[in-house]
């Protein structure tokens, strides 16, 4: 084995130190004291590195996969994920401003204020300004938080131990930590080697998103990788339990609720999940109608409400005049196809020389990707979470949308259908292989 395992084992040490080049690389492009990289041009050169450390990353994937590599590889693929990680926690974040909003919620739960009753900007909070945080605030003026409220509840918790930005990025990196230990259970429940742990911890966007901007979605991945052990193990309440809570850390979790009904176990999930969210709203209520936030206006902001905001769409506008009602009925197909595609999911027998995790992330992953390719935001970090059910059940397009949206970084066209069909043209067609085989295996 060891004579036989070598060889791939020094190329996957290869590309991980390549890795880190290409982090150290990235970092290095970054002007100092800049909101974002830097300019344009340092801009497109940075999204060209990481570009390439997609390609790095892929081909790292490609021998996890196709070689039988020995257990003692795993702990270098994790030493070299801890190191790119270090790299990024201390530098400040330059690709979103969100995370400043994430401590000035916590900040403001500390006074004992709802953070759903006040934009930043309202004279009410302006004894919480201070120089660190306030100043970098995005949407200060006009928009109250989005964030749910189990992410309100770990912001709060976060802000009485740190009341800093490195504070609330190392909190996100103890999230990541906990999905870890329970993506190396899941692939042990799954009779998987471990080293495919690298599928997650060496995803640059992963890397990018949680390590150096922080992005709260880490604590949604955290719970979602609880859930899916949880249901792994055949804890049916506690995984609904945990899935409602990254529900409400953000909202696009619920997509993959039908993998964990899957053979009619839907009452308990339900009746848990339902607790839950009571539970975690009901501090908040005192908002009202507030308590939704900034959701409604969000979408509108990104033009969902006329269409533009979907990638599909807005090709479309490039060739015919879209009526007003596109959006509507984009909308309402996508939900037809969705639901159609649930009921096959939660129906459907498992096949029987399949392992049981591998089942729940395979359709896991298939739903969270098709979800988030419809609703196709440009913001490069909302695809992040897909690296994780990809890690036990690697999909081709699972892993590449989980990727390739580094690309989103920067827009040089100024539009949402030519740029982001470097990412979309390639995953529909890796879609469609993968339902074309997922059928054959019902």
């Amino acid at each position: 084995m060891t004579g036989v395992s070598a060889s791939p084992r020094s190329g996957l040490l290869l590309l991980g130190v390549i890795l880190v080049a290409l982090t150290l690389g990235a970092l290095a492009l970054h002007v100092p004291g800049a909101d974002t990289v830097g300019s344009p041009l340092r801009a497109n050169l940075f999204v060209g590195v990481l570009a390439v450390s997609v390609g790095v990353y892929l081909l790292a994937v490609r021998v996890v996969l196709r070689h039988a590599l020995p257990v003692s590889a795993t702990a270098p693929v994790l030493a070299l994920a801890v190191l790119m990680r270090l790299m990024l926690l201390l530098q400040p974040p330059f690709l979103s401003s969100d995370i400043y909003r994430y401590v000035w919620d916590g900040q403001v739960q500390a006074a004992g204020i709802n953070p759903y009753l006040y934009v930043p900007a309202d004279p009410a909070l302006t004894s919480l300004r201070d120089p660190a945080v306030f100043p970098l605030i995005n949407r200060a003026d006009y928009a109250r938080t989005i964030y749910p409220p189990a992410a309100q509840a770990f912001f709060a918790i976060v802000g009485r131990v740190s009341a800093s930005v490195t504070g609330m990025k190392a909190a996100m990196l103890l999230c990541e930590g906990v999905a870890v230990l329970c993506l190396l259970a899941l692939l042990a429940c799954a009779g998987l080697p471990r080293v495919q742990i690298l599928i997650y911890v060496w995803n640059p966007l992963v890397l990018w998103s949680f390590a150096l901007d922080g992005h709260v979605d880490a604590l949604a991945v955290g719970l979602l990788a609880l859930a899916l052990l949880a249901r792994a193990r055949h804890r049916d309440g506690l995984a609904g339990a945990i899935l409602a809570g990254a529900v409400l850390v953000k909202f696009l979790p619920v997509v993959v609720a039908p993998a964990f009904v899957r053979g009619g176990r839907l009452w308990r999930p339900a009746l848990a999940g339902l607790a839950v969210i009571i539970a975690l709203y009901a501090p908040y209520l005192s908002a009202g109608a507030g308590v939704v936030g900034f959701l409604p206006a969000y979408g509108a902001e990104e033009g969902f409400d006329t269409g533009q905001g979907f990638w599909l769409l807005a090709g479309l506008s490039h060739l015919v005049a879209l009526p007003s009602a596109a959006a509507r009925i984009y909308a309402l197909v996508v939900a037809a196809a969705f639901a159609v595609l649930s009921v096959c999911v939660a129906t459907r027998t498992a096949p029987r020389d399949v392992p049981g995790a591998v089942v729940l992330c395979g359709d896991a992953g298939l739903l969270a990707a098709l979800a988030t390719a419809a609703a196709s935001p440009h913001y490069a970090w909302y695809y992040a979470w897909l690296a994780l059910p990809a890690c036990v059940a690697p999909s081709p397009v699972v892993i590449w949308l989980s990727a390739a949206p580094v690309l989103f970084y920067v827009d040089p066209f100024n539009e949402r259908f030519v740029w982001p069909g470097l990412v979309f043209g390639p995953a529909l067609i890796l879609a469609l292989r993968t339902l074309v085989g997922w059928r054959r295996t019902s």
